[in-house]
């Protein structure tokens, strides 16, 4: 039961972390290039070279973003109720 109060949770902090994670990726691709905008894929006048940069930045900053606030929100869930919310078996174990 107590898991299933934590997906609502965890949705919201998600959304959030992608508002987080947009204005982070915005302020790096500011500081790297000095360009406001990074390039969209359908802009004519940009290289192949500089969307496929854009996109494998945005998706590490929002991979690493992501991954961090999950385990954060599960952390701080599991600490409040005492019950982790995710999986719990070991990975590596068959």
């Amino acid at each position: 039961m107590t898991k299933l109060l934590y997906k609502p949770l965890g949705l919201l902090v998600s959304v959030l972390g992608g508002v987080l994670a947009g204005a982070a990726f915005g302020q790096v691709w500011k500081l790297v290039t000095g360009e406001k905008e990074a390039p969209s894929p359908t802009q004519q006048d940009r290289t192949w070279s500089e969307v496929l940069l854009a996109a494998t930045v945005q998706g590490a900053i929002f991979g690493l973003v992501k991954a961090a606030i999950d385990r954060g929100g599960a952390t701080g869930f599991d600490k409040l109720t005492g019950e982790w919310p995710g999986d719990k078996r070991d990975m590596d174990a068959k």
